[in-house]
């Protein structure tokens, strides 16, 4: 976890703040997001999280669902994807694939739309249960040599971010 500076800690004590007086759950609540390459740290609603850091849906696409679903169910592959031909189409079975082949070469960093539901579960859960709500902190990944074998990771912090005050033993690649 990296260490912030005075004006990064006082903006994460004044985000949670503002999340202790927030009165119920709702979509504009703050996500710290930190980008470590960078040290910088911003303030996203929940709601513009996913606009700025869209997760990868590709392995949601509907002709890739209902080809697992038929491997799944034991149609064989040849099969499976002469079904999904027919139902959807041999180009948008193509295309599902070329996207989802094209995210699995430029990385995800771990960002698919399973783990930004996730987020959104856990955080509301936390939102909901606990006293004082912790704040998400996401740390981006960092780019470079590792091709975005990195995953972004969530951090909660909790009052007055001490969590937040550990130091970063890497930098950027």
């Amino acid at each position: 976890m990296p260490s912030l500076t005075l004006r990064q800690r006082a903006l994460v004590e004044a985000q949670l703040v503002s999340l202790q007086q927030a009165p119920s759950w709702h979509g504009a609540l703050p996500v710290l997001v930190l980008d470590r390459c960078w040290m910088r740290l911003t303030v996203l609603g929940l709601d513009a999280l996913l606009l700025k850091l869209p997760p990868d849906s590709t392995l949601e696409a509907p002709e890739l669902v209902h080809y697992r679903g038929l491997i799944a169910a034991g149609v064989p592959a040849w099969q499976a994807e002469q079904l999904g031909w027919q139902a959807f189409g041999v180009e948008a079975c193509q295309q599902a694939l070329q996207r989802f082949w094209a995210m699995q070469e430029r990385g995800n960093q771990g960002w698919s739309a399973a783990t930004y539901f996730a987020l959104l579960h856990d955080y509301r859960r936390r939102f909901e249960r606990q006293s004082p709500r912790p704040l998400p902190l996401l740390v981006l990944a960092r780019g470079g040599g590792r091709q975005g074998r990195e995953a972004h990771q969530v951090h909660w912090l909790g009052p007055l971010g001490r969590e937040a005050e550990r130091s970063m033993r890497h930098t950027c690649a």
